[in-house]
């Protein structure tokens, strides 16, 4: 029925028109952004997972910062500890080489003594990276019950969130009482002191030697401060302690009166025992560093994951836009030829009534 009034054909040539637009209008706006859910509006669930996602692996790219930084700061440690276990070596050689020399040449060879062990404290100190030194400490108090023992150094290893939202971070820790070779605090502060500046008593016998070393060792193990544990082991043994350092175990005098070939002998099993303690230190930072580097390796990986799966949810596919919008084009102007047409059958009834 053909109508003055109402253009059936034109209205439905219009609706059509206008869903072509729309669609047009939706698929150029995801060529345009590369996203096929751009705003909530596209898909509320999956715009508001991928903006979870992406404030999360903004806080990775954060941890892979922390980590980087951390890496370095173990790093210095170790360098600086590996140069002290090889200055350490060349001690104990010349320690030997003493054995059975003359007074004149002990007194030469304890000047390069003295001074292998100031390089030692100076490798040490420069092991500094970011205002973090695991190496040389300066103990202050902090609680009565926790005077000078240092606390672990944390390195933020992860961004962790639960299923149920919660957030918490991972850390790296790194046990300092382990690794510190000097403690450059008050004596009234310091309750454990470095491994190469713990007091420690010689013997003149290898025999009267491992028993003190022994009831050190399990006074130290037993929470005793260096001081009370060095106090103890001397009333274990029964003879004469020849040589106490009060500063460093290796404040090894071979030209002081009295100190025999024998004493120097057990000053290099004395070097040789603290050597297996750095090595143990070495250890602890090696650990870390390893540790370290797969975290680091595991946090990019985890990152390209989420990248691949957030882009999973709103990333637009622009083979499939691209050949959608040539469509729509064309659909748009089959959609404005239609709705010509239509119009022009309203222009022929008006042409009827003329002509009559």
């Amino acid at each position: 029925m053909a109508s003055i009034m109402t253009n059936a054909a034109a209205l439905t040539a219009l609706q059509s028109l206008n869903a072509t637009n729309k669609s047009l209008q939706q698929t150029q706006a995801r060529i345009s952004t590369g996203y096929r859910v751009s705003e909530a509006a596209d898909n509320a669930a999956y715009w508001s997972i991928a903006t979870t996602m992406r404030s999360d692996n903004s806080a990775l790219s954060t941890v892979q910062d922390a980590l980087g930084l951390g890496a370095s700061k173990v790093d210095t440690a170790y360098t600086g500890m590996n140069n002290v276990i090889s200055t350490i070596g060349q001690i104990k050689t010349k320690l030997l080489s003493s054995v059975g020399q003359s007074d004149a040449n002990k007194a030469k060879t304890q000047t390069e003594i003295t001074a292998l062990q100031a390089q030692m404290k100076s490798f040490a100190d420069a092991a500094t990276f970011s205002g973090s030194n695991f190496l040389s400490v300066t103990s202050k108090q902090v609680a009565a019950a926790n005077d000078g023992v240092q606390s672990d150094a944390k390195i933020v290893s992860s961004f962790n969130r639960s299923s149920s939202g919660a957030i918490s971070l991972g850390t790296i820790d790194i046990n300092i009482e382990s690794t510190k070779l000097f403690d450059n605090g008050l004596s009234t502060d310091v309750k454990n002191q470095g491994i190469l500046d713990r007091k420690t008593s010689i013997y003149s016998t290898a025999a009267d030697q491992s028993a003190y070393d022994a009831a050190y060792a399990t006074a130290i193990a037993g929470g005793a401060t260096d001081i009370a544990a060095n106090i103890t082991a001397q009333g274990a043994v029964s003879g004469t302690p020849v040589k106490i350092d009060n500063v460093s175990a290796f404040n090894l005098d071979i030209t002081a009166t009295g100190v025999t070939d024998d004493i120097i002998t057990q000053m290099v099993t004395k070097i040789d025992h603290v050597m297996s303690q750095l090595t143990d230190a070495a250890t602890v930072l090696g650990a870390a560093k390893s540790s370290i580097d797969l975290q680091k390796t595991f946090t990019q990986s985890l990152m390209d994951s989420i990248d691949r799966g957030v882009g999973q949810l709103v990333d637009a596919d622009m083979n499939k836009e691209s050949t959608r919008l040539q469509a729509l084009q064309v659909q748009q102007q089959l959609g404005i030829q239609s709705l010509s047409i239509a119009n022009g059958s309203s222009q022929s009834i008006l042409q009827l009534f003329k002509n009559g």
